[in-house]
């Protein structure tokens, strides 16, 4: 998608990677500072932002890429997967907007389930954790 184009430029470029700036960017709700400088207490200086700067770079976005043929054999094994599969994505998310349809389309597992749209960001671990717990309860109960 664009929005992931532009993340992924972004990501290359930039000289110093803001992890917690980041975070707050892609949530919805507002970050405090005391949570934006904890994703960044792992990060004692650059060199050790390389992993997280160079995550988008593994993403198959060409036909050409590395991981094309291991992303092809994991749809290939998708399309044969039966059981339940619900989606649960963002309402308000540039990055992964409007994901679920290729997995509610590909997928046969996830075909009469409860698809739900979260509120919130790239990020809803911090804009939405109570509903995803909830969901992960109702989808995988004890």
């Amino acid at each position: 998608s664009e929005g992931f184009q532009r993340w992924l430029d972004f990501s290359q470029k930039i000289p110093e990677l803001p992890v917690g700036g980041i975070l707050k960017g892609g949530c919805v709700r507002d970050l405090s500072d005391a949570e934006r400088a904890a994703y960044d207490a792992p990060y004692p200086d650059e060199s050790y932002k390389e992993g997280a700067r160079q995550f988008p770079t593994l993403v198959p976005v060409t036909p050409e890429h590395a991981s094309v043929a291991e992303n092809r054999a994991a749809w290939a094994v998708l399309e044969k997967f039966e059981k339940p599969f619900v989606t649960a994505f963002s309402d308000a998310d540039p990055i992964t907007k409007g994901g679920e349809a290729v997995f509610q389309a590909r997928v046969p597992g996830a075909k009469g389930q409860g698809h739900v749209m979260l509120k919130g960001g790239h990020f809803l671990q911090e804009d939405c954790p109570e509903d995803i717990a909830a969901l992960i309860h109702r989808v995988a109960p004890r």
